[in-house]
């Protein structure tokens, strides 16, 4: 498995009507491998603050999302 439970990643977010992206951190709950996507909790405080997205929330991301990946022993 390339990501595991207790993981983090970082991921980009992209805002459809700005086009403006941002960075954050998500420590994963599970992946499924299938389909390319990790789940897990929002690590990060969003900085655009129209977000909708809080810290804590649970989401999904894809793969393809994922710039970096640390182990918690890495931070």
């Amino acid at each position: 498995m390339k990501y595991k439970s207790g993981d983090y990643v970082k991921f980009e977010i992209r805002d459809e009507k700005t086009g403006e992206a941002e960075w954050m951190w998500l420590r994963i709950d599970y992946c499924d491998e299938p389909n390319k996507v990790v789940f897990g909790w929002l690590d990060s405080q969003p900085a655009a603050s129209g977000s909708r997205l809080k810290p804590g929330q649970h989401l999904a991301v894809s793969y393809d999302n994922i710039r970096e990946h640390r182990s918690p022993s890495d931070l």
